[in-house]
């Protein structure tokens, strides 16, 4: 058993190696080319037991793996600083001007895409001969509906994108996952035959989890960008940021509220007003390179242990082909619930234009299989799981992968950023 100190540096070792093969031979986006080499590493491990069972290799790593909590490792541990990172870098400006769009988005489109999905998902499991509840199969709707904000975030990188546009998604990205848990853990209460789930309840719980959230986050934001004006030392600014973020997080936890939400809402309002008036030239290089490191390290591991996730999931032979299917039920759903505002009077929110590139950036990562890895030993939870992995990895290689080129067909960008090497 390695100790955590251990495991950290086997981790590490991995995404250096790994990082180092794909900068130098694949030219990926270093997340895709982790996750991709991850996964072929863990391919391998496979294939080498099958061929020869007296080596155990893949029994002895998938106990190493097995010592990873993956929900623990993404809800409390990278999540805070990954969003907050995301958060300070994003165009305040322009997500304002689209504030109406992303909203609907955040909220309204994961909502329906939800119920969507779940509908589908039921009735693929009832015709491929895997039936499942459809109270399981809207808990599936729930962890897949909210598009990952690292995901997106990471892939908008490589993708030059008009402003308004670039503000959609990444503003649905960094806000929706706090209904799509609130969504998750009612509707998993309800799966599992617990307490009952009412309009009242689930009110509430957004309120708490997302507004309650925002409030919070922006009022630990602007104490933080208060005492950040008060003083000219840039160690100590730094050391403010990073006491924010574990801060923010944690009493939203304590409090009942969104954590995430509160962590970027504080990031929202650090980016913005703090380079006007709160830190010198100086500092605000320290700070940025600083959440440019963070963010681009804990994306590394992240990608990485998604890609070898593969080995200690738990894989239903019998469910392939539901999992297949669930690729196209959930792009079909996303495309549905983000088109919906053509037919009622929110339409000006959002550009016709724009529907099918906000169809495909949805990009579902890490967050989607924490939350399927969460859920209680069931006899649904290894088709959710499957159903999950499966459209995780072809949302991060097949949709990452192509989103300049899908942003070009639609003439919304000239160049990626990823297509110039």
């Amino acid at each position: 058993m390695l100790s955590i100190f251990e495991l950290t540096s086997v981790l590490l070792v991995l995404c250096a190696l790994f990082g180092f093969v794909n900068r130098a031979f694949l030219h990926l986006p270093n997340s895709v080319g982790l996750l991709l080499l991850g996964m072929l590493a863990s391919i391998l491990l496979v294939a080498i037991e099958l061929i020869f069972p007296e080596i155990q290799l893949y029994a002895d790593i998938e106990t190493t793996l097995r010592q990873v909590d993956f929900g623990q490792v993404v809800f409390n541990g990278m999540l805070a600083f990954l969003l907050f990172a995301g958060a300070l870098h994003v165009d305040f400006a322009a997500l304002r001007q689209r504030a109406l769009a992303v909203g609907y988005l955040a909220v309204v489109a994961t909502v329906v895409s939800t119920a969507l999905t779940g509908g589908l998902f039921w009735l693929a499991c009832q015709g491929l001969g895997v039936p499942i509840p459809l109270a399981w199969a809207l808990v599936f709707g729930a962890l897949i509906s909210p598009t990952d904000p690292v995901g997106v975030l990471t892939l908008l990188k490589d993708v030059s994108l008009p402003d308004a546009l670039k503000a959609e998604a990444e503003g649905e990205a960094l806000f929706n996952d706090g209904v799509g848990v609130v969504l998750f853990t009612l509707l998993l209460a309800y799966a599992g035959g617990g307490e009952d789930v009412s309009w009242i309840g689930l009110l509430w719980d957004f309120v708490r989890e997302a507004i309650g959230g925002a409030l919070l986050g922006l009022a630990l934001g602007y104490l933080a960008y208060r005492a950040m004006r008060q003083i000219d030392d840039f160690p100590i600014e730094v050391l403010i940021t990073l006491a924010l973020v574990t801060s923010t997080y944690a009493l939203a936890g304590r409090l009942g509220m969104s954590g995430p939400i509160a962590t970027v809402a504080a990031g929202l309002l650090i980016g913005y007003r703090a380079p006007k008036d709160a830190m010198s030239e100086r500092t605000e290089g320290y700070v940025s390179a600083l959440w440019t490191l963070i963010d681009e390290i804990l994306n590394a591991l992240l990608f990485l242990l998604i890609g070898l996730e593969v080995l200690v999931l738990q894989h239903a032979q019998d469910v392939i082909w539901i999992a297949i299917a669930a690729i196209p039920i959930v792009l079909v759903s996303r495309f549905v619930a983000v088109a919906l505002p053509i037919l009622l009077p929110i339409k000006r929110g959002l550009s016709i234009r724009n529907i099918p590139f906000l169809t495909w950036a949805a990009i579902r990562g890490g967050i989607s299989i924490a939350l399927a890895l969460s859920l209680p030993e069931s006899p649904a939870k290894p088709v959710i799981t499957t159903a999950t992995y499966a459209v995780v990895i072809f949302s991060i290689l097949g949709q990452g992968l192509t989103l300049g080129a899908v942003a070009r067909r639609l003439g919304l960008a000239a160049t990626s950023s990823h297509d110039r090497r």
